[in-house]
């Protein structure tokens, strides 16, 4: 079979590496890719969401499967224009996508079908949000309506804070022109849940917990993730079966029952809050970086799976192996703010353990940091404690001058 993956980051790495241990697959490409990703697949120089350049190509290649990555993708429609070419194709349709790019989608969503979520009013003027948000607790949770890639939430404490994020929002349309919704805030441990959907049929994936924050001790600004790991403590069984029925299948049906059924991955952003789980967020595609501590744990054929949800047809059910996984991001000092790029980086020959590259380019035959996040180091262990023992071990081999990451990932389960 010949696949193409789109999307050019951690993620796609870890679906390109996935996909690479199936005997079915005789062919991968990637569009656009990077520096590792072209060490397992072909890359192509298309942007994410050049839905007809990407059509075009998958037609003239005789593509058997797509499977797209970033949600900018899905929100611009290629899943419905592969498959009105005839393409099979791993992704939600525009429609079913909303229950990403708008909050309010989701929001409105959550409370038809009972899922339990925080309280939440809209806005799309400023003057009326700036009158909400004055006269109830702090803090409060600001969030733009659309797609803003991880950046338009903001948790404000006051109304100083408040009225920047409403008037950057509403105001400036530092993300384009829309609404914002303003969420209650919630406290409790986040953890995330990824899913296989088809219709009304769902396949869970290992819990796995991100780090959003760029320095220890959970502390500076919010960046796309400094890390990840599986194996949670502080979610039981009890309360995975609730995530699981309770939220994940319900949103599954929900989504069926709006006329917009899922076909890919639902990420279900959960906290665990004193009064139950709840939902902070839905994603419509694989977490980043969370994919890439989730797959290497699968034992089943992925082809298998994508190919089945991409036909509309019930999947095999996933095998997962019985280990734990770690993941520390390793990114450019100055990220998420600016950042220098093309660092020489050495020494991965000598890790043990799965290296994605998040931002990387070669250049001068060498290989250099091209972006903000730039590789993640994944190593497997009995416990989070003896996987975090082995990739911490390891990150002392990869040499780079500027790159910088967290030395506290998995603390909420470790620290006491």
């Amino acid at each position: 079979m010949k696949v193409l993956v789109i999307g050019s980051g951690g993620r796609e790495h870890a679906i390109v590496d996935a996909l690479s241990r199936s005997a079915q697959v005789d062919k991968i490409y990637c569009a656009p890719g990077n520096a590792g990703i072209g060490l397992q697949a072909e890359n192509v120089p298309l942007k994410d969401t050049d839905v007809e350049g990407l059509k075009a190509f998958a037609l003239d290649k005789r593509i058997d499967l797509t499977v797209v990555g970033p949600e900018a993708s899905l929100a611009e429609g290629v899943v419905d224009a592969f498959r009105a070419a005839g393409l099979r194709i791993f992704g939600h349709t525009k429609a079913a996508t909303r229950i990403e790019s708008s909050k309010e989608f989701a929001k409105e969503l959550m409370i038809k079908y009972g899922i339990p979520t925080a309280g939440y009013k809209s806005f799309d003027a400023f003057d009326a949000a700036l009158e909400y948000v004055s006269g109830r607790p702090f803090p409060a949770v600001i969030k733009y309506d659309g797609l803003a890639a991880g950046k338009g939430v903001v948790i404000a404490q006051d109304l100083e804070e408040a009225r920047a994020a409403l008037s950057d929002m509403l105001l400036d349309a530092t993300f384009g022109k829309g609404r914002v919704v303003i969420e209650d805030y919630l406290s409790g441990p986040e953890f995330s849940f990824l899913c296989f959907v088809e219709g009304s049929n769902v396949y869970p994936m290992p819990l796995s917990q991100d780090h959003k924050r760029a320095f220890d001790g959970d502390k500076g600004p919010n960046t796309g993730g400094m890390g990840a790991y599986t194996g949670l403590p502080f979610i039981t069984a009890d309360d995975r079966q609730f995530a699981f029925t309770e939220i994940m299948c319900k949103a599954a049906r929900a989504m069926v029952s709006e006329g917009c059924p899922l076909s890919g991955v639902l990420y279900g952003g959960l906290m665990k809050t004193a009064d139950g789980i709840k939902v902070i967020e839905f994603n419509a595609r694989f977490g980043d970086p969370e994919t890439e501590v989730v797959l290497p744990l699968l034992e089943s054929d992925i082809f298998d799976i994508f190919d089945a949800v991409a036909s509309g047809r019930p999947a095999p059910a996933p095998v997962w192996k019985d280990a734990v996984t770690l993941g520390v991001v390793l990114a450019s000092k100055g990220y998420p703010g600016k950042y220098q790029k093309g660092a020489v980086i050495s020494g991965l020959d000598a890790v043990q353990g799965r290296i994605y590259h998040m931002g990387t380019a070669f250049r001068d035959g060498s290989l250099v940091t091209n972006g903000g996040r730039v590789l993640m180091v994944v190593g497997s262990g009995s416990d989070v404690a003896d996987a975090r023992e082995r990739v911490y071990r390891e990150l002392g081999k990869v040499k780079c001058d500027n790159l910088y990451f967290r030395n506290d990932i998995a603390h909420c389960a470790l620290d006491k």
